[in-house]
């Protein structure tokens, strides 16, 4: 399960471009926690420590302690934004949840067990469509990720949702399909190999030009001798 992390903030004082501007010079990150039915709340966190929480790489699939003023706020990290040019965080949104509440994350999957898949051994590739799993689960026990078996799938071979085991207490967020998860395809070799073997067989199939000349020569003679023998008679 994804740990709890713990962020503290200060309250925002004042609002607008420049006053933004400014704390990211002192090296903030302006932010709202919002939801739960409460008022927004504007603060300011360091960027140092919000850059250390996004490279873990599940920022936005983990439960945010945010202290602001002595007050903690059980959050949900639901957007980041970015600087176009130098890929610094420059905003971020918080939303407040209860301890038990039932959200909608993006779970990261993770595919095992490579070698046991025929398919793979035989040079097959493992397309991935989904690389994240929107679940539905308590806000108390958020997967860190999703695991997914590819022993015994071969070639052509497809893994829907129904076929993936998820953790007690969570569920697909879509559940009007059966949407597929991953495929085993075959590589553009092999499906260049069938291709050609695919041309080969359809051209032995058809008759060659000198087949079809004996056999044109063949109804021509046959039509003749039937002139022939209409003129005997």
């Amino acid at each position: 399960m994804s740990e709890q992390l713990t962020l503290p903030a200060e309250a925002r004082e004042r609002a607008g471009k420049g006053a933004s501007r400014a704390l990211r010079r002192d090296g903030r990150v302006p932010a709202v926690i919002y939801g739960d039915k409460k008022e927004p709340l504007s603060v300011h966190v360091e960027e140092k420590l919000l850059a250390k929480m996004l490279s873990t790489g599940h920022f936005m699939n983990t439960i945010v302690m945010v202290d602001a003023g002595g007050e903690a706020h059980r959050t949900l990290p639901k957007d980041v934004q970015f600087h176009p040019v130098n890929s610094r965080p420059i905003h971020v949104d918080f939303l407040r949840i209860g301890e038990h509440a039932q959200i909608t994350v993006a779970i990261p999957v993770r595919f095992d067990h490579e070698e046991e898949s025929p398919g793979i051994k035989r040079g097959g590739v493992l397309n991935i469509v989904q690389h994240e799993l929107e679940l539905v689960c308590d806000a108390a026990h958020i997967p860190d990720e999703i695991h997914i078996s590819l022993a015994g799938l071969d070639i052509g071979d497809s893994i829907h949702i129904s076929q993936v085991t998820l953790p007690e207490g969570t569920k697909a967020a879509i559940d009007d399909r059966d949407f597929t998860v991953a495929t085993i395809v075959a590589p553009s070799a092999v499906k260049a190999e069938e291709a050609e073997a695919a041309e080969a067989a359809a051209a032995e199939a058809e008759p060659t030009d000198e087949e079809g000349a004996e056999s044109e020569a063949g109804a021509e003679g046959e039509a003749e001798g039937g002139d022939k023998d209409s003129d005997k008679g």
